[in-house]
């Protein structure tokens, strides 16, 4: 995983208690898993879109790590 993204994420996902960790599951469900809920899902989205120059949900609704890689890299 992008070091920048898994950076962005944990600082997202700390606030609700966990972490990414070293080995990262990207099957993880930012909702499910991490327990964000939409607002935190809005501060991701602008943290990467700040970050990367890339609107995550542009195309619908991202639900786990690998698919917000997937928009980064696609």
């Amino acid at each position: 995983m992008d070091q920048k993204l898994k950076k962005i994420i944990n600082g997202v996902i700390e606030k609700k208690g966990k972490s990414l960790g070293e080995d990262v599951d990207t099957s993880m469900s930012l909702r499910r898993d991490f327990g964000l809920d939409s607002f935190d899902l809005a501060e991701l989205t602008v943290l990467v879109e700040d970050e990367f120059g890339i609107d995550i949900f542009a195309d619908g609704l991202v639900d786990t790590l690998q698919e917000v890689e997937a928009k980064l890299h696609g």
